[in-house]
């Protein structure tokens, strides 16, 4: 274990600093500083919060991983940072913060894909993936479906979201329902108790002629908002536990079918589902469901680490490392719409650090 890459994942693509310490696929440390409760009040997250929250919690958040590590920053092997896609403020928080430990410290750095992390996390629990990889991707700004024969070089888009992502529809169903924000949480929660039959909400994009592997929830979304309206201008109680459990029910039941579909097209026997969604509890029981019955083997990550955190951008760094693949430079930019083919940002320019004065490191870096 001494001899496994010993790297630092900054997360920084929207609401929450994430910082997450790995040796090989060993975790450990998993600090996360949210601001989520700041956005609660505007009913999503709004950027130029999210920026400042992250400029405030990044030093302190940091501190906290290494102590909980137990380590110093000097023994890291590597610094890596989601380099997109997100938010291009938070992103560049996070960017300057890696690379500023990074050329301090002397050490390589790795701008990363957010999605790319997402899967990679699920080695911190489950061991190295299997080559090549199916993932479900599921979160409040992307649903995809992706193929990953190789995580740190090579992954291969199957299908994406046209419009609204899986998240974004049940946090916009949570706010017709006044249900606050983030509407996944609550509405999982109520789900449990209503009928997922009561209500015959409608499946995007599953008829025979439709992209086999793309998701659409906006036609969902509006069809949910006007049964609640229609019920509410005829003066009738609206059945919340019912509408969350139909609602929950037709977007679990499409994410689930597609990528069962996706495993038996390709021949892959194994599917990894991941990114805040994944945390569902119906998305998940229904997922063991329909990957046993088909001789799939499901990978899901502990709940923890499937909303977003900086294990799992950790947890690809330190894949980079034992890999060989080459580090970014120290002009790494943030990239809102980093296409996931993209896994990680190499550098195009070498840099020398000696110029920098060791006193000016002890300082910053004890």
């Amino acid at each position: 274990m001494a001899d496994e890459p010993l790297v630092l994942g900054i997360e920084t693509s929207c609401d929450e600093t994430g910082v997450g310490i790995v040796r090989g696929t060993t975790l450990l440390a998993d600090a996360v500083a949210s601001s989520v409760d700041t956005h609660a009040r505007f009913g999503g997250v709004v950027p130029e919060i999210a920026s400042r929250a992250h400029l405030e919690a990044m030093v302190p958040t940091i501190e906290r991983a290494l102590k909980e590590a137990g380590i110093s920053a000097r023994d890291l092997d590597g610094v890596a940072v989601t380099a997109g896609p997100g938010l291009a403020g938070a992103l560049l928080v996070g960017v300057s913060a890696a690379k500023a430990y990074a050329y301090a410290l002397n050490k390589p750095l790795y701008g990363v894909n957010h999605l790319a992390s997402h899967i990679c996390v699920d080695q911190l629990e489950h061991g190295p993936l299997p080559e090549p990889t199916m993932a479900l991707l599921v979160s409040g700004g992307h649903s995809s479906l992706l193929l990953a024969p190789d995580i740190t070089a090579d992954v291969r888009p199957l299908g994406a979201t046209i419009d609204d992502a899986a998240g974004e529809a049940f946090d916009k169903i949570a706010r017709v329902l006044d249900l606050g924000f983030p509407g996944g949480p609550v509405i999982d929660r109520l789900a449990r108790e209503g009928d997922p039959a009561a209500i015959a909400f409608p499946r995007g994009l599953t008829g025979p002629r439709d992209a086999p592997y793309d998701f659409s929830f906006s036609g969902l979304k509006t069809s949910v908002a006007r049964w609640i309206e229609a019920r509410r201008a005829a003066g009738e109680e609206v059945p919340v536990r019912d509408v969350a459990a139909s609602f929950q029910e037709a977007v679990v039941d499409v994410l689930t079918r597609k990528a069962v579909r996706a495993c038996k097209d390709e021949g892959v026997d194994h599917l990894m589902i991941g990114g805040g969604v994944a945390a569902n509890s119906r998305l998940r029981a229904l997922a063991e469901e329909r990957c046993e019955r088909a001789g799939i083997r499901l990978r899901v990550p502990r709940p923890g680490l499937c909303t977003d955190n900086g294990a799992m951008v950790a947890a690809l760094g330190a894949e980079m490392v034992a890999r060989n693949r080459p580090a970014s430079g120290l002009d790494l930019s943030a990239d809102s719409s980093l296409p996931v083919t993209e896994t990680h940002v190499p550098g195009t320019h070498s840099h020398d650090h000696d110029h920098v004065h060791e006193i000016s490191k002890e300082n910053l870096y004890s």
